[in-house]
């Protein structure tokens, strides 16, 4: 989702003269919405008197707006009162949940990302991975605003999720407990000579966050700065201001992004201010499937003005822009309302983003015994004399374990590959 406010406009035409009467095609057009809102009320009255329960109107009318939204595209869709207040806290970074960005594909929950450091992440859920039921009940046949509010709940409290995962052949069960969702959306260090920053969302912490991740690195690293890698995988989108602004801190000039509307007059273009965080260095974006919507405006933006190599694999592809309209004391809808396009011209809706090098993330892991063959193994082998000073087992040591992660080969690669530009540069 894409934060962007906008308000009610109301436009009054004055004129000079008589007032033109509306050509027959209009009025056409006009009478055609009025029979159709006739039939609507209609059907409403109908079910109303004669129902085999008592309805709640005001249920009924929000069902009614929600299906009509529905019927639009996946993410427009209406926001009863709760629901809008969550979403605003959502995007100011702390929320209640499981921690997953999630769209609706074929009936049922796609994931478009766990967020890191949050109970979804924690269990193992991964982009393109489906739900298919909650606590047992079938996602089929629910809106994705009913899902999403099943799956929210009281803290600590924990939630089945049956799972398909592509690869696999079967479904599986995965146990979420809920948490308070604190999103901490930037994370850095260095490697080495270089500036690693991860984006996991674009919230109204993001850029400033970006700013004080980079200054305080390279004051680090003073003249040793050789460049930075961006880490938008996974990141699903946020706010558009947020994602301008990310960019436009590695961008001197130029377009960051364009938003087209049904109507001409409402493209609105975005352009970068002077000013380079990486004080004009090699950059490097990394990507994947769960980059999403604000992500791909960054990666998008910086490609096409040849700002940074992108790396990693395809990014999910959504290219729209969705305007939350309030409704004054009702809640607010959430309407796709235009297109947005990278500086090229270049529309990545349901296309996303082709990184320049393709990196599939490659898992190395070491086998459950990786022990070689030694005197010791072989049977009637004559015993050792005195103390031997065999290394401690993980049975044997009561510390933290230390065993290593599996290495990030995308990280890896993209590092490598600064390195090697920066050395060519010199």
């Amino acid at each position: 989702m894409i934060k962007r406010w906008v308000g009610v406009r109301i436009g009054v035409l004055l004129t000079v003269g008589a007032l033109l009467a509306p050509t027959a095609s209009a009025q056409t057009a006009k009478d055609g919405i009025y029979s159709q809102l006739n039939l609507f009320g209609d059907v409403l009255e109908r079910i109303r008197s004669d129902y085999v329960e008592e309805v709640d109107d005001p249920e009924l009318i929000e069902a009614a707006i929600g299906g009509m939204l529905r019927s639009l595209d996946p993410h427009s869709s209406y926001m009863p009162p709760k629901e809008y207040n969550d979403m605003r806290e959502q995007i100011k970074g702390e929320f209640g949940g499981l921690g997953i960005e999630v769209t609706m594909e074929n009936g049922v929950v796609k994931v478009v990302s766990p967020i890191d450091d949050t109970p979804a992440a924690r269990a193992g859920l991964q982009a393109g991975d489906y739900i298919t039921h909650l606590d047992d009940t079938p996602i089929m046949g629910m809106t994705l605003a009913d899902a999403v509010k099943k799956m929210r709940g009281p803290v600590n409290s924990g939630i089945r999720l049956t799972m398909v995962r592509q690869g696999l052949e079967k479904p599986f069960d995965v146990k979420v407990v809920r948490d308070i969702i604190r999103v901490q959306s930037v994370r850095s260090r260095l490697e080495g000579d270089m500036v690693y920053v991860r984006i996991t969302s674009f919230t109204e912490q993001t850029n400033s966050g970006l700013e004080a991740a980079m200054a305080k690195h390279k004051a680090e690293l003073g003249n040793r700065f050789k460049g930075v890698v961006l880490d938008l995988r996974n990141n699903p989108g946020g706010a558009l201001d947020q994602a301008i602004a990310v960019t436009d801190a590695f961008l001197d000039k130029g377009e960051i992004v364009s938003t087209r509307g049904r109507r001409s007059e409402e493209t609105r273009r975005y352009n970068a201010k002077a000013g380079d965080l990486a004080d004009g260095l090699l950059i490097a974006v990394l990507i994947n499937g769960g980059s999403a919507s604000a992500s791909e405006i960054v990666a998008g933006a910086l490609q096409d003005h040849q700002r940074a190599l992108i790396i990693g694999t395809k990014s999910f592809g959504k290219g729209s822009v969705q305007s939350i309209i309030p409704l004054q004391g009702h809640g607010a809808i959430r309407l796709t309302t235009a297109r947005y396009y990278t500086p090229s011209g270049t529309s990545i809706q349901a296309k996303g983003i082709e990184p320049d090098v393709l990196v599939e993330q490659v898992r190395v892991e070491k086998p459950k015994d990786d022990r070689r063959r030694s005197e010791a193994d072989l049977p009637q082998h004559l015993e050792a004399e005195g103390k031997t000073n065999a290394p401690k087992t993980a049975k044997d040591d009561d510390s933290e374990d230390t065993t290593d992660k599996p290495r990030d080969f995308q990280l890896s690669y993209a590092l490598d590959l600064l390195r090697g530009m920066a050395l060519l540069q010199r």
